[in-house]
């Protein structure tokens, strides 16, 4: 992925010098987040790769992190630090890509006399507060729909590297397009249908409904990625390779069974690794968000 010398996005924002402070927690490996979903496309494998380490029962790790610990008292978000943007290469290259969503969703949007509101992202290390209550590390990437920001703590691509198996660049950038995609959903008020049906249906319905809106956030980035490559034209040979790629290391059915050596269908929230490779390249290859539409998808 030639990233280098692109334009870099101005909607950064850098606290890994904060500290992690935060007064509101997760209690440790945590909670539901007031104010929208509690996990992004990573907070499922650091989940697990948690209760590895703890002994735990992955299982149990998410129905805390999906609800089951209870509502969180909602923190402020930290001031934005002033200064000139970190050089390091994790933070350019994040930047290069929001950038690059930036521009492919402004001008997506325009075309249909629309105008794209641009999210925020916040680099984080360890733990920040955030619109939606306490973000860790522990959760992996996440957008909260309260702020409308993404926040990422960059060890999460090591874990995606070297635990998971999915190295690359552009296996970083799907991570990024994945979470603007669930920046769009909000925009759209898709997010908010979801989160109110949670209070009328059962817990295993609600998780089928976090399958479908996970999996359009996949075609999303897939329709990103459509555009993305035709206005820049900075793929290389392997790069949609590597999102495939990850997008399969990160399916639920792929992630239980090396946790626990079995796959629990009924707890799915994100959806199987066939379903998530299946999503991104019907966005990469239809370029449009109407293609995307996996609510009312017979079948996943």
């Amino acid at each position: 992925m030639k990233w280098e010398g692109q334009r870099e996005s101005e909607n950064v924002e850098d606290r890994r010098a904060d500290g992690g402070g935060g007064s509101a927690g997760l209690g440790g490996l945590g909670g539901r987040m007031p104010g929208g979903r509690g996990l992004g496309l990573g907070g499922i494998v650091l989940a697990l790769l948690v209760s590895w380490a703890l002994g735990i029962n992955p299982l149990t790790v998410l129905g805390l992190l999906q609800g089951g610990g209870g509502e969180l008292p909602v923190a402020a978000p930290a001031a934005q630090r002033s200064g000139p943007p970190a050089q390091d290469a994790g933070a350019r290259f994040v930047r290069t890509v929001l950038a690059d969503t930036e521009d492919v969703w402004t001008a997506y949007f325009a075309r249909g006399q629309q105008q794209y509101e641009q999210p925020h992202l916040v680099l984080f290390s360890g733990r920040s507060p955030t619109g939606c209550g306490t973000g860790e590390a522990a959760m992996g990437p996440f957008y909260c729909p309260a702020d409308r920001k993404v926040y990422i703590d960059l060890s999460f691509y090591d874990t995606l590297r070297e635990r998971l198996g999915a190295p690359g660049d552009f296996a970083q950038a799907y991570v990024i397009a994945h979470e603007v995609g669930h920046h769009l959903q909000n925009l759209q008020g898709t997010t908010a249908k979801l989160d109110r049906a949670r209070q009328r249906v059962s817990e295993r319905d609600y998780r089928a409904l976090s399958v479908r809106l996970e999996l359009q956030a996949d075609c999303y980035s897939g329709v990103w990625a459509f555009h993305s490559q035709r206005s820049k034209g900075w793929l290389e040979q392997g790069d949609i390779e590597e999102a495939l790629n990850a997008a399969a290391q990160i399916g639920d059915d792929t992630l239980q069974r090396r946790a626990q050596g079995t796959v629990v269908p009924e707890s799915f929230t994100h959806g199987s690794s066939e379903q998530r490779v299946r999503w991104f390249k019907r966005g990469l290859e239809s370029g449009d968000l109407k293609a995307c539409d996996s609510f009312k998808a017979a079948a996943l």
